[in-house]
Parts: structure tokens; sequence; C-alpha cells
């Protein structure tokens, strides 16, 4: 995005408008905002839909922006915000059509999405090495870490440097571990002029642009930030994740919306995948040790995974203390012939805090074997509250989110789809426990249910509630309407709503007492049987005995 680009989309723009307007009809918490209204053929467009503004306030910590349409030479101008999930999978933040590549466009479209995600924005996000992309992240999310796509820019490279890497082959492998196996500033710093000096590369102008972006793609400046990423080789691999296999060069605007859905459709389908074998396999346990069975229990089985090959990596790197200043002692930890890649861990034995100087920990939220060799050294039997991110659990998704920028939202916002989706999840977990106790309380619960979707038919057929509107201030001043046509239509009084909502409690509490009984009458039903089945076995006993006399 160099210079300011015009595309247009023709008919296919009115193709998306439509369906985006269709999914809001249908789910008010389904958002999208246009950039102008009178030529939607080349007006830019973002959307996300409730399912992934809800993932958002579990995982929304670390963000991709994706732009790989710009490389790549799609024809679809389509750009995505991604992260990952507890599982490490790809999850889906917000998609855009950028038709007007300029840098007030992309300011209003971080502008957009932060609203849509309800003014939190990230710990991290990473992005190609772009102008316009770097202003708008710094203008919109001015306290977010920005990182550069390390894959982009060993693929830039490969293009600057095509001749060298002809009459080199192994500068590719160099040049990486010179970025990705560095350990020190220091050392990484060393290793850039050797190759410079050795290659004869001293002056070139796009590796001294590079060397001069460093802190914000070299590794061992960002190690002091989440990025969400369990492994070191991820960040060397593209940003178009979710969407890899399913949006490409090839796709055309009338069917990048069925490939969009096709792309939800198998995350989600491999997300449950992962659920199931997270609850229903259980690990091998590969040490005695108390912590590895405490992990097995809270992180899910791919967080599990990686956080026993470092455990099991502290048998061969043993602690060794250097300095002992009452409360904090400092240990040096190496791998057996490794000196020269040692780690030093401060652990405080009052706070049970532990710091290493790999910064595994801040960069990825899974404890190091360092730490972990500390701990056995200490005799820390269990892992510290701190050191278990939330986002790795099994529970990631538990326990409600409250919305804390719900005030500055319009007012049929204000009830937080988090909340209001949080609070159906739990106690529809509840239901599904209890219902599937036993055959009886399973049909009867089986009928409540019945009963209720039926009713919540009735109130969705009647039609939509008030939409979200969303108004924003784009880099040049001009307020935008996130569905302007939706604006102008005639909706229910909150009054009505109030009368409806209070209906529906009345007969979803009817219901439940209904169940309450029927539970309370099988549950004497079976009580009464056990009694009768312990008496007639009395009977036979005593029956028995006399024949026997």
């Amino acid at each position: 995005m160099s210079g300011n680009r015009q595309r247009t989309l023709g008919g296919g723009g009115q193709h998306v408008l439509d369906y985006l307007k269709r999914m809001h009809a249908e789910n008010p918490a389904f958002f999208y905002a246009v950039q102008g209204d009178n030529d939607h053929a080349s007006a830019n467009i973002f959307w996300v839909d409730a399912t992934s503004r809800m993932n958002y306030s579990y995982f929304g910590d670390a963000v991709l922006f994706d732009t790989t349409y710009r490389t790549n030479r799609y024809r679809v101008p389509f750009a995505s915000f991604t992260g990952f999930n507890h599982h490490g999978q790809p999850v889906l933040f917000g998609c855009a059509l950028i038709l007007n590549e300029s840098e007030s466009s992309l300011i209003w479209l971080f502008q957009t999405w932060l609203h849509a995600m309800s003014g939190r924005p990230p710990v991290s996000i990473t992005s190609d090495p772009d102008r316009f992309v770097q202003v708008a992240i710094a203008q919109v999310l001015p306290e977010t870490r920005h990182r550069f796509c390390k894959w982009t820019i060993f693929r830039e490279m490969q293009e600057k440097l095509a001749h060298l890497y002809q009459s080199h082959p192994t500068f590719d492998t160099e040049f990486k571990n010179c970025i990705n196996e560095t350990e020190a500033i220091d050392e990484f710093e060393s290793c850039w002029a050797s190759l410079l000096e050795r290659y004869y590369l001293m002056g070139d102008e796009w590796l001294q642009s590079m060397y001069n972006a460093r802190q914000q793609w070299v590794p061992v400046y960002m190690r002091n930030t989440f990025f969400g990423e369990i492994s070191r080789s991820e960040g060397s691999v593209g940003l178009n994740l979710f969407f890899d296999g399913y949006v490409n060069a090839s796709t055309t605007i009338q069917t990048m919306i069925k490939q969009y859905e096709k792309a939800i459709a198998s995350w989600h389908d491999k997300e449950l995948k992962a659920d199931y074998d997270t609850t229903n396999a259980n690990p091998v346990l590969k040490t005695p040790s108390p912590m590895e069975k405490q992990a097995a229990n809270l992180y899910t089985r791919t967080i599990f995974m990686k956080f026993q090959e470092e455990l099991v990596e502290t048998l061969a790197n043993p602690a060794t203390k250097i300095d002992d200043s009452g409360t904090v002692t400092t240990y040096r930890v190496a791998k057996f012939g490794e000196d020269h890649k040692a780690h030093n861990v401060t652990f405080n034995s009052f706070e049970m805090k532990a710091s290493c100087s790999c910064q595994m920990f801040e960069y990825s939220g899974i404890i190091c074997r360092h730490v972990l060799a500390v701990f056995r050294a200490k005799n820390v039997l269990t892992l510290p509250a701190q050191y278990i991110l939330k986002r790795w659990t099994r529970n990631a998704k538990s326990g409600a989110v409250l919305d804390e920028h719900a005030a500055e939202l319009p007012n049929s916002s204000r009830e937080s789809l988090t909340v209001r989706y949080n609070n159906l999840r739990q106690e529809a977990i509840k239901y599904v426990e209890e219902g599937a106790k036993s055959i009886h309380i399973y049909n009867v619960a089986m009928d409540a249910l019945k009963e209720a979707t039926k009713k919540v038919a009735v109130v969705k057929n009647r039609g939509p509630g008030p939409t979200q509107g969303a108004t924003l201030v784009n880099g040049g001043g001009q307020e935008l309407h996130a569905t302007q046509e939706n604006q102008t239509a005639t909706y229910q009084s909150v009054d009505e709503k109030k009368k409806k909502i209070s209906e529906l409690t009345a007969e979803l509490e009817n219901t439940n007492q209904r169940c309450e009984v029927y539970r309370s009458n099988l549950l004497a039903v079976l009580k009464d049987m056990e009694e009768q089945k312990l008496k007639l076995s009395v009977k036979v006993q005593n029956a028995r005995l006399s024949l026997k006399e």
C-alpha cells in the first residue's frame, strides 16, 4: 500500500452488502460497516459475526492482521483479523474488503474494528511491514505492540537478493538462524554484522532498512511481549492461517462469501474435535511430578503437550545457584554440554515468582524449562497461579466477560452480547448435565427444550430488535453509519420488549418448576422401587431360611 489504490467490485459489492444485511437481520450482534455511502461498489467494507466478537473477549490479546491479497495479487482485496484460541488454532476476529487503499481508509478500518471489539485493544498485533498499516496502528492502537511478519520479510528478501540465493544456497539457512536462533541482542548484532561482511552486503539499502526496523520483527527484541505463539516456527509462517486454502488468487467476489463460510465451519469443527480430545483423551504422564498431573487437568491437550515437553527437559537442564540475596536467588540453567547457551533465572521465594532471561512465558504464556528447573530445585510441586494463563486452559471460555465499554455503545448494544452468551451457555451446560442423569429426566428435559425452542422461534419470527448502528469518525472526520438503512426502520418499543422478556422469563421459570416437579416425582418413584426391591429381597431371604429349617 505504498500509494493510494482504488479498486471496484462492480455488481459484486451489492452481493456482499445484501449478505451482510441479511446476516445482521438474522442476528443484530452481527456487525458491519461501510466507509462512505455513495458508491458501495468502491467503498471499504468491514464485518464481524457474533461468534468472532465473543472469541475476541477470550483470545483477543494477540491479533494478526492479514493483507495477503496484496502480495499474492488476489482478485478480491480481502483482509482479516485473526488470533489463536486455547488449542493454538486460528480464530477469526473480523474481515474487510479494502477497495480504497489509503492511509485514511486504514485508520477508518482499525477504528471500526476496535469499536466492534467494544474498544478493547489487543496486547500485540502482527501485520505486513506496510507504511499505511503502521500509521493506522500507531494512531488507533498506540498502546499495542506492533510486529512485522517475519514470513513476509523472508519472502521479500528472496526476491531482493535472488542472485545471492542462487550463488550461495546456504545463505538462507544462515540468515534465518541469525534471526530465529539468537537469544541475546548482542548475539544477534554480532551475527548480523558477520553475515553482511561475509556476503558483501554492507551497502544493501533494503537490508539496512530491515535492520533499522529490527525492533519490530527480530524475536530477540520482542520476547517481553505476548504474541500467543507456542512455538518459534509460528512466526515464520504467513498471516493467512485462517483462510489458507479457502480464499486465494482465483477467488471471485461471487464465491468469496461461500468460501468465507466454509472456512468458519471448518475451523469450528476442528475446535470441537480439539475440545473433545481434551475432555475424553487422558494424556500419558511422563514424570511422577504433581505439577505434570496438575497441568494435564488444567490445560488443553495441545498446550499440555508443550508444557510437558518443557517439564521433561528439566531433567537435562540442571539449575545451579550463582547468587543468593535473601528472598531473591539467581540460578544459572543450561543443558548438559551447552553452557554457552545458559539462561539466568531469578526466583523470589516470598512471592513465588520467577523470571527467566529467555522470556518464554512473557512471549507465549507457557512456562519455560529453565524456570521449571528452578522450581524443581526449590521443591515447588505445583504451578503457582500467576503462571497459569487462563486463555490456554480448558476453561478459557468459562465465566462471564463484562463489557467495560457498554456505556459507550448505542442503547441496543448495552445488553452485552458477551454476557448474554455466557449466561445462556452456563445454564445450558447445567441443563445438559442434569438432563442426562437418567432416561426419565432426559425425556422430560427434551420435552421442555422443544417447548422452549418453539417459543424462541415465535419471538424471532416477529422481527429483529434494534440494529447495532455504529457511528464512528474516520481519519478525515466523516461520520459513518454501520447500518444506515436499518436505522430508519420502525422497531418495537422498549416497554414491549421488557414485557416480552418478562413473559419469556416467567415461561422459563414455569418450565423449570415443572421439570423440578417431574424430577422429584421420578426420584420418589425410584426411591419407592428401591424400597420395594429391598423388602422383596428380605422376604426371599426369609423364605430360603424357612426352607432350610
